[in-house]
């Protein structure tokens, strides 16, 4: 079995609490991890045996009539790694018990709506994980950043986005929100080995260096993200993800840890098992 070399639960040591400092956060560090890149990969893949049964155990719960189901919200500059966290750590559950939405640019017809209304359309059904590649904190980000709305329009919505969290969360969601944090050097590297593989060519776009070019300005708007929305019921997880393999099994864990804490169990039979099995055998040949 692979070894865990968490040295603390992971939650306290990615917590963005009061005195979280975005500025001088170590995005090259792993934090709470005490072994080297193979402990932390071949502890992944373990992990992920786990979490593939509280998925199934939650989808089980859903299909029975449970009304619970887990969000999990990830936010990130491009080339943070918000794609590798969908498709390494949700690939190792069943696919039909997860729901992903991503978040781009809105459409017209979004444009005509409140900013939540398409979010809202995309939550998880009960028994379902949820996963958002970009999120409702986009209008507190990149609407911030480009100018869209007025400060007097964006600054509202850290309170609005608290008091709708806490909701959802009194209504059956589990909410596990994940900032990947990586370094200004690195996107510059993850961006040029982009441009020098013609098999990434197609992930690259222009508006990815006018993006680059207001560094600084997203930095800001990230840090009062997790200075005004990393609440008691919903907090941020900010993780260093420059290594991507840290950021992978730091997901992970977090992920594994609150469904466990869920108390995810099978559902009782709502049939007489022992009439079922001779019922079966009598068809036997």
């Amino acid at each position: 079995m692979a070894r865990d070399a968490w040295k603390h639960d992971p939650r306290q040591a990615l917590r963005a609490g009061a005195d979280f400092d975005l500025a001088t956060f170590d995005r090259a560090g792993t934090p709470g991890w005490g072994g080297d890149r193979d402990a932390g990969e071949a502890f992944t893949v373990h992990r992920g045996e786990e979490l593939s049964e509280l998925q199934e155990r939650l989808y089980a719960e859903g299909r029975s009539g449970g009304s619970r189901s887990v969000l999990l919200v990830l936010q990130g500059l491009d080339t943070a790694g918000k794609g590798g966290i969908v498709r390494h750590v949700m690939g190792m559950v069943d696919p039909q018990g997860v729901a992903l939405a991503s978040f781009g640019v809105p459409t017209a017809e979004e444009r005509t709506h409140h900013y939540l209304w398409r979010i809202e359309r995309r939550l998880p059904p009960p028994g379902r994980i949820g996963v958002f590649d970009r999120s409702h904190y986009e209008d507190v980000l990149v609407v911030r950043v480009d100018n869209l709305v007025p400060e007097a329009v964006w600054r509202p919505r850290y309170e609005e986005i608290n008091t709708w969290e806490r909701k959802l969360i009194e209504a059956g969601t589990k909410v596990v929100k994940v900032a990947l944090m990586v370094s200004h050097a690195e996107q510059g590297a993850r961006l040029m080995g982009r441009l020098d593989r013609p098999d990434k060519h197609w992930k690259f776009s222009m508006g990815d260096l006018a993006t680059r070019a207001k560094w600084d300005d997203f930095q800001d708007a990230y840090a009062d993200v997790f200075r005004y929305t990393s609440t008691e019921e919903a907090p941020w997880y900010v993780i260093p993800a420059d290594k991507k393999w840290y950021a992978r099994l730091a997901v992970t864990e977090i992920l594994t840890r609150t469904m466990a804490e869920l108390g995810l169990d099978w559902p009782q039979a709502t049939f007489d098992v022992d009439e079922a099995r001779r019922a079966l055998q009598a068809t036997m040949r």
